[in-house]
């Protein structure tokens, strides 16, 4: 079954490129020429994985990105902007994105990054599984992971972050590994991503003084387990 992919931009020359580009490797494509109108097409065609543009009329990117979330979807998200400030891809990333792209930017380069982002494919396991470390709690079909009892938001890619590390706790998971299994082998994004998306997990993990459960093992990788 061929992926969906839907592009969220104003640009009718953007478009024209990455609706070209995507059929031709072998997606079908959806497009919006804004946020609001974006936003009303996932909701109905639920695609596989949308590319957000940042600067549009009525609803820019990071608003509909916000409702997006706040509504539940996990679809994943490859954000384009104009605008390389260090702010601007920490705001999206808070807010929900899977990836960030600066314009102007090679068609290639978007393409591996969107194989990436359907690399996450849900469990054939059509029944909940909910994993325990510690007084931390995650369920894989409620989506929902709570720490001493109190509900943590999480990204999508904090998500299959944290899922991975449950999965293996008390194993060390090399910076190779992480990447293979959550970004795809031919990611070709920003080099210190993981180390971005781990420091968010600790923030939101270690909120209201909890311990820190994912460690760093020098020269190795991280871990998931409850000692210093």
């Amino acid at each position: 079954m061929r992926s969906r992919i839907l592009i969220v931009d104003d640009d009718d020359k953007i478009i024209s490129m990455l609706r070209r580009g995507l059929a031709f490797e072998g997606y079908d494509v959806m497009t919006a020429s804004n946020g609001a109108e974006g936003l009303k097409m996932i909701l109905a065609e639920e695609p596989d994985a949308v590319i957000l543009d940042v600067m549009m009329p009525q609803v820019d990117g990071f608003e509909a990105l916000r409702r997006l979330r706040e509504g539940g979807s996990t679809v994943p998200v490859l954000m384009l902007t104009a605008k390389d400030e260090v702010e601007n891809r920490v705001k999206g990333l808070d807010i929900g994105a899977d990836d960030y792209l600066v314009k102007p930017f090679a068609l290639e380069e978007l393409l591996a990054r969107v194989r990436a982002l359907l690399r996450r494919k849900p469990s054939d396991d059509s029944s909940s599984q909910r994993l325990t470390f510690e007084d931390l709690v995650l369920d894989t079909d409620s989506r929902e992971v709570l720490r001493g009892g109190r509900r943590l938001e999480l990204t999508a890619k904090e998500f299959e972050l944290l899922h991975l590390f449950m999965q293996n706790p008390r194993r060390v998971l090399s910076r190779d590994t992480i990447m293979d299994k959550i970004w795809g082998y031919d990611y070709s994004g920003e080099s210190n991503v993981l180390e971005v998306y781990i420091a968010m997990l600790r923030q939101k993990t270690e909120e209201n003084g909890g311990k820190r459960l994912i460690q760093t093992i020098r020269g190795a990788g991280y871990i998931l387990r409850g000692d210093s």
